[in-house]
This record gives structure tokens, C-alpha cells and sequence, in this order.
């Protein structure tokens, strides 16, 4: 061996030795980390235990309502979930599969459930298309129980599912309130399954009256309640409750770019699903009575108003769909008729027409006070029967 050689040989280090040295030089390290990152006994208490509570007072009288109205009206909420029954391709076994859901409320001891129509079923190339497998609805005591759909009415997004063979004692039904006297400014609550989160109640106020928003079909729903109450995906067909516990309006919709909560929630008012509800319930349609005319969108009537084409506000006709008189001793409306009256009940826009006619059938006869070139006429109409198109 070359002197060179023996001389690298003999400067070798031993890889034991260098694995001893860095192992003892990392221990000094995390030792001088802990020191210098605080890591001290010294600022340990072995004799730390957990913080006395605070006493704390008496609810406060608005909290003990709210906690009151929610144990009382929640049994009577509902998670609803459409199902549809589909076939594997392979093994032919059929499944069953949740294809929707939404919030519901027992309306009856019956078990009939109201909630939306855009729960339970979708418009699709302008018709509507329901679940083939049927619904499933969850009670508050987390009990499952099968429904069936009884009747819907698209124009005004309300639907109603009867429970099948669920004790009657397990159904409590909602309290009704009217949505007539609701002021902007009153407090009102909403119960429903936001995003799946069950029996989530949330509060606001009443932010607007006599709103305007347009079901699944396009056709407009009148007089809907603006909230500031958090409404979002699932809360839909959940109930808004005054402060007396009782129901104001059916959740409805959001006005949010992004299908989220933006302070904009709406609520058909009770007193149009206390109408319609009956009737659904009665033959699975709803139905209204109409003075056989289209009227001209209220926008129209407002900016005509304020060109002065017209003297006042009402409900304009835009067209007569019954040629000539319905029959002896009654009268014809006629295009460019402002209606201002019905049955001595004042008309200022189209919501005032509906409201009214709301109240009657099909074959009544009305009185309605109409501005026509000039001159105001008292007509003796007869009311038609329209149907919901779904």
C-alpha cells in the first residue's frame, strides 16, 4: 500500500462515531429550542383546575319567548325528501335514491303536510315532473314515515304530501295566524333544515310587504313577505312564524346571486296558502275565480299614470278574453278599462284584484267600478273559473 494511501486510510472517520456526534448535537439543539421558545417547567402549575362557573340570572324575557316558540311549533316542522327508484343496469336490483329535499309542516291531525311545490317536484320543458319512488317524510322524533303527493299548484309553489300510517298522536299540527295585519318591523321566525342542518331556527323581521316574485312557471306570486330572517337551501317550505308561534308564511325563495343567504328572503303569505291549501286538499287543484280578462302588468299601470294617459292608479285591462256579454243583465269588460272597485272594496293595482277575487267562486257575480274614457261605470260581471295550469 502507497504512503498516500495510508495516510486517507488512516483520517477516515468511524460512521458511528459521526452518527454519536450529530444525534448528541441535535439533543443540545431541541434542549436550547425549548428554553428559548418557552418551553419552561418553571411556568407549569401542577395544581391547575378547571374555572369556577358564573351564576348566571334568569333568561331574559325575549329569550325565554323565543326558547317557548320553538319547543312549541318544531314538533309540528317536517323534513321532507322526494325519492327516486332507479334499476341497476347490471345487477337489475332496484334502489331507492333521494333526489331532492326540503322543510314541510303538519296542516292537519290527518297527516297532511304543506311545503313547496319546488320540493317536491321540478319544472322541466314546461311541465312539471314529480319523484317516481315518492316522498319520505321525517317527524321530529327522528320516526321516517312514507307520503304521497295530494295536489300541487305551480303558479303559487305550494304543494301538499299526506303522511301514510303515522300515529295521529305523533301529528301536531301548526297554529294559523293571518297574514293580514303583519306590519313592517315585527319579528318573525323561521324553522327548516338549511343545508341538511335539521330543525335549524333562525329570526328577523318583516323587511317588506306586498312583494312580488315569479314562481317556477314565470307566473308572478302577489303580496309575498320580504324577511331578513336567514332563509337558504332547505329552509324552502318551512314555516315563518309571528311571535305568537303562529303562521305568517311558507318559506319560499332568496334573492341571493349565489342561491346563499343574503339578508332577502320571501314567504307566500298564510292567508293565500289557508285558501289554497282546502283546495288541494278537496280535488289535488287549485283553482281561482277571475273576471275573464289579462290586465296590463302594475309597471305599466304606474308609468302610464305618471304621464297622466290615465287619472289614477288601478287594474288596467289589457284584454277581454269573453266576447260580448256573458249573458243578460251582465256586463263586458272592455281593453283600456281601469278598474278601481270591486264589490265597494278599493283597487289600486292588480294584487288588490287577485286579494278580492281570492275571496270568491267561480259563477259569483261582482260589481267593479271601472274609469272608462273619462267616465266612471258601475259593470255587474260574472267570475270565471281558472285553473292552475299544474
Amino acid at each position: 500500500m502507497s504512503d498516500a494511501n495510508e495516510h486517507r486510510g488512516g483520517n477516515s472517520l468511524n460512521p458511528w462515531l459521526v452518527a454519536g456526534l450529530l444525534i448528541a448535537i441535535g439533543a443540545l439543539l431541541f434542549r436550547g429550542g425549548e428554553v428559548f421558545f418557552g418551553r419552561d417547567d418553571s411556568l407549569h402549575d401542577p395544581d391547575a383546575i378547571a374555572r369556577t362557573v358564573a351564576a348566571r340570572g334568569d333568561l331574559a324575557e325575549d329569550e325565554r319567548a323565543t326558547i317557548e316558540l320553538f319547543q312549541t311549533a318544531s314538533p309540528s316542522v317536517v323534513y321532507v325528501s322526494r325519492i327516486d327508484v332507479r334499476r341497476d343496469v347490471l345487477s337489475r336490483n332496484i334502489f331507492a335514491i333521494p333526489s331532492g329535499s326540503g322543510t314541510g309542516f303538519i296542516w292537519d291531525e290527518d297527516g297532511h303536510v304543506v311545503t313547496n311545490m319546488h320540493v317536491i317536484g321540478d319544472i322541466k320543458d314546461g311541465r312539471v315532473v314529480f319523484p317516481n319512488g315518492g316522498y319520505s317524510v321525517t317527524l321530529e322524533d327522528g320516526t321516517e314515515w312514507r307520503a304521497e303527493r295530494v295536489g300541487s299548484s305551480a303558479n303559487r309553489d305550494l304543494a301538499v304530501l299526506k303522511i301514510l300510517d303515522a300515529p295521529k298522536e305523533r301529528l301536531i299540527p301548526i297554529a294559523v295566524g293571518t297574514s293580514e295585519d303583519l306590519l313592517v318591523g315585527q319579528k318573525v321566525f323561521a324553522i327548516g333544515s338549511p343545508f341538511g342542518f335539521d330543525r335549524t331556527l333562525t329570526t328577523g323581521v318583516i323587511s317588506g310587504l306586498d312583494r312580488e316574485i315569479s314562481a317556477k312557471t314565470g307566473r308572478p306570486i302577489q303580496g309575498v313577505i320580504q324577511t331578513d330572517a336567514a332563509i337558504n337551501p332547505g329552509n324552502s317550505g318551512g314555516p315563518l312564524l309571528d311571535s305568537a308561534g303562529r303562521l305568517v308564511g311558507i318559506n319560499t325563495a332568496i334573492f341571493s346571486p349565489t342561491r346563499t343567504y343574503a339578508g332577502i328572503g320571501f314567504a307566500v303569505p298564510v292567508d293565500t296558502v289557508n285558501t289554497i291549501v282546502p283546495q288541494l286538499i278537496r280535488t289535488g287543484r287549485a283553482s281561482r275565480a277571475g273576471l275573464g280578462v289579462v290586465l296590463f302588468p302594475d309597471s305599466v299601470v304606474r308609468e302610464v299614470a305618471r304621464r297622466g294617459i290615465i287619472p289614477r292608479l288601478g287594474a288596467l285591462v289589457q284584454e277581454n278574453r269573453r266576447s260580448g256579454q256573458d249573458s243578460e243583465g251582465e256586463d263586458a269588460l272592455l281593453r283600456a278599462d281601469l278598474i278601481i272597485g270591486i264589490d265597494d272594496q278599493a283597487v289600486a293595482n292588480t294584487n288588490d284584484v287577485y286579494r278580492i277575487l281570492d275571496s270568491k267562486s267561480e259563477g259569483d257575480v261582482v260589481d267593479v267600478t271601472v274609469i272608462r274614457e273619462n267616465e266612471t261605470l258601475e259593470l255587474s260581471v260574472r267570475l270565471t273559473g281558472l285553473e292552475d295550469e299544474f
